[in-house]
């Protein structure tokens, strides 16, 4: 009997090839499974098409290669942006918009067969746009710092209004900030100066006109005082005053007549013999 005949090469072989096949076992276990983390939704793709089934969190099964699954986060997320518009007086304004949403959990297929992944992008950028132009549009540049919660209420209900019905849940838009030309700033911080001006003139007349009538108040009563005193002022009144001097007179003399009582004329002391 013959000995088969010994080739390294076949021994190579032997060993790449099942070395390949193992690795082609791993990649197949490991790519037969996905898992959807807490706050998400998966969409499983089969060549492409998205499957109708909704993946919730957890560990799931796919078909290695053929099959694979995107990852939809349905938390609510932010979305700040910069908007250029005008106001209804033909100012221009800049707005920084915040906007929270989420996606709706149950519509995350058709979201991502309508819109895609990148629905961010695509539609809420866009739109956002869209709604704070035609906001701003329906208010003067005043109105839009004195009714800023009005102007905020708007864009958010635009915004729920184009969104909401393709599976994109607004939550709540803030506008942060206002920002308007330098020429309008310069006008709106005239206006306000002028208006503390003409407040501090109103409080300074209401207090001169408060200190007049204190004036006529006082004077008003002294007057009326004195026509009191005056009528109660009598001829007896006047000789009891008289009576009560000379009282007071005599009580405070010292017994001794003064030495001249006027003119050159002596006085003759009577304190003195002849």
């Amino acid at each position: 009997m013959k000995e088969q005949e010994f080739s390294p090469y076949s021994v190579l072989w032997k060993v790449f090839s099942r070395t390949a096949f193992m690795i082609l076992v791993v990649i197949m276990l490991w790519g037969c499974w996905f898992t959807i983390p807490a706050g998400h939704r998966g969409v499983l793709l089969t060549m492409g098409k998205p499957s109708e089934l909704i993946y919730g969190e957890g560990f799931h099964f796919k078909v290695p290669i053929v099959q694979h699954a995107v990852d939809m986060s349905v938390q609510t997320l932010k979305y700040e942006a910069d908007a250029s518009s005008a106001s209804k007086d033909l100012q221009i304004v800049n707005t920084k918009v915040a906007v929270n949403y989420h996606l709706d959990s149950g519509r995350v297929v058709e979201v991502y067969r309508g819109i895609g992944s990148d629905f961010v992008d695509r539609v809420i950028q866009p739109t956002l746009q869209e709604v704070v132009k035609a906001s701003t549009a329906k208010f003067t540049a005043e109105e839009l710092i004195t009714k800023r919660p009005e102007a905020k209420t708007l864009v958010e209900d635009y915004l729920k209004e184009r969104l909401n019905s393709r599976g994109i849940i607004i939550e709540s838009v803030s506008i942060t900030n206002f920002d308007f030309s330098q020429s309008f700033n310069q006008a709106i911080e005239a206006k306000v100066t002028a208006e503390q001006l003409k407040l501090k003139a109103d409080m300074d007349l209401q207090r001169i006109q408060v200190e007049a009538n204190q004036k006529i108040a006082s004077a008003q009563a002294e007057a009326e005082s004195l026509r009191i005193q005056k009528e109660q002022v009598s001829d007896q009144l006047i000789r009891l005053r008289e009576i009560e001097v000379q009282r007071l007179a005599v009580e405070k003399w010292n017994g001794v007549l003064p030495s001249v009582t006027g003119g050159a004329l002596p006085f003759i002391n009577v304190g003195e013999s002849s």
